[in-house]
């Protein structure tokens, strides 16, 4: 099995791209900011990370940086987040992003975002 963690600090949408994953057929473990996705990034070594980039405390950014430097293998990040301008998705690219998702988003994107990584369980 495929396992994504969750990064988001609004609880709706946390809760909808969790659902649409779980829908998917993956295992989802989630958190409620970057400090708290860290911790749960060490413990339960995902295959995949979707974060929001705007977050109290940690950035998603921040937290793609830690994550890279933290991981023994190559973790994708997908950021899902409200910031659409070119210039935000150039820059996400820049600190390790691997796919940039712009909300609003369906299930659609979410699933074809995780399986265009090719991640295997």
């Amino acid at each position: 099995m495929v396992t994504v963690l969750v990064v988001e600090d609004t609880t709706s949408e946390r809760e909808l791209i969790c659902e649409y994953l779980r829908q998917g057929g993956y295992t989802v473990v989630s958190a409620t900011n970057g400090t708290e996705g860290l911790e749960k990034f060490e413990k339960t070594k995902p295959n995949v990370v979707i974060t929001d980039l705007v977050m109290p405390g940690m950035s998603g950014l921040e937290l793609c940086r830690a994550i890279k430097k933290l991981a023994t293998t190559k973790v994708p990040v997908i950021a899902c987040t409200s910031k659409n301008q070119e210039l935000d998705r150039l820059w996400g690219m820049k600190q390790g992003v691997d796919v940039y998702l712009t909300k609003p988003f369906t299930k659609e994107d979410i699933i074809q975002a995780v399986r265009s990584l090719a991640v295997g369980g």
